[in-house]
């Protein structure tokens, strides 16, 4: 069993950190709002910590979760900063969804300290973090992942390194392309059929179990039809991730039409009112 702390306790964070603690891992947590840090500590036990440099020290891994690139650096760097609490051999696994340049820029900045960082954004939404089910794709060095990857898989299902550091996020931006796209097209199949008097779930019930099946058909499809949008990972936050996508795209040249068009649909349900609403609310825009 590993000594771990926990920065960071939003809706993947919080229960993340409960099933590192459920599998026997010594576990200090630290949330900028403290009080959510005891929170979690009433319900789950272990400690709070009162800044990242406090919660980190001593630690065998630091895991983050946080909400982007300035966030992380705020809880990485400086002088409460978790990298002051590192020490040679410690190890920071970072769950935030960011862009591939901080990780590396991270990566370089442990490695000065004696220690390392990979960077292992992770797929499966809330529920996957409540169930201890998540995907995680992960950018470094062999050595450290080899340390990580047991006690990661005390919430996730699948984890495996992808390449050097920034390639978990490159990985991450290639997974928000082919949910963007899969629940788009989803989105348009739903509201033709409905334009053309059939049955949806009948429907949806055949082709999933054809080609056109998907984890978005099973699980969102129903729910689309029913107008139902309240499933956890938010239009703003895809929004924050297809950024960090075509941002991407410009410096290596790749050309992503597609997932630019529908970057700009889910600006259009923001404007509808829907931020907090999950990503299969695209079909909302065609049925307004």
């Amino acid at each position: 069993m590993a000594k771990v702390a926990f920065l960071g306790l939003g809706v993947m964070g919080y229960p993340m950190a409960r099933h590192l603690k459920d599998k026997g891992h010594e576990v200090t947590v630290y949330n900028r709002t403290a009080a959510k840090a005891e929170k979690w500590v009433s319900e789950n036990g272990g400690r709070a910590a009162a800044t990242p440099r406090e919660a980190a020290e001593g630690q065998d891994i630091v895991f983050a979760c946080v909400g982007n690139d300035d966030d992380l650096r705020q809880v990485t760097l400086g002088e409460d900063g978790a990298f002051q609490g590192l020490t040679s051999g410690s190890l920071f696994v970072d769950h935030t969804t960011a862009s591939a340049e901080v990780a590396r820029e991270l990566y370089a900045a442990a490695q000065d300290r004696g220690a390392a960082f990979i960077d292992a954004p992770v797929s499966g939404g809330q529920a996957g973090a409540e169930n201890g089910v998540l995907t995680v794709m992960c950018g470094g060095d062999a050595e450290p992942y080899s340390k990580a990857e047991p006690v990661i898989m005390s919430f996730a299902r699948a984890c495996r390194l992808m390449g050097p550091a920034g390639s978990g996020q490159l990985t991450k931006m290639i997974n928000q392309i082919c949910i963007a796209g899969l629940v788009q097209g989803l989105a348009e199949g739903i509201h033709f059929g409905k334009k053309a008097g059939l049955d949806i779930e009948a429907v949806l019930d055949v082709i999933s179990k054809g080609a056109a099946g998907s984890w978005q058909m099973e699980n969102r499809g129903k729910t689309m039809n029913q107008g139902k949008f309240d499933f956890g990972f938010a239009v703003d936050w895809m929004r924050k991730d297809l950024a960090i996508v075509l941002g991407e795209a410009r410096k290596n040249g790749a050309s992503l039409p597609a997932t630019a068009m529908i970057d700009q649909f889910y600006a259009e349900v923001q404007k509808m009112g829907g931020n907090r609403w999950d990503t299969s609310s695209l079909i909302a825009r065609l049925e307004r």
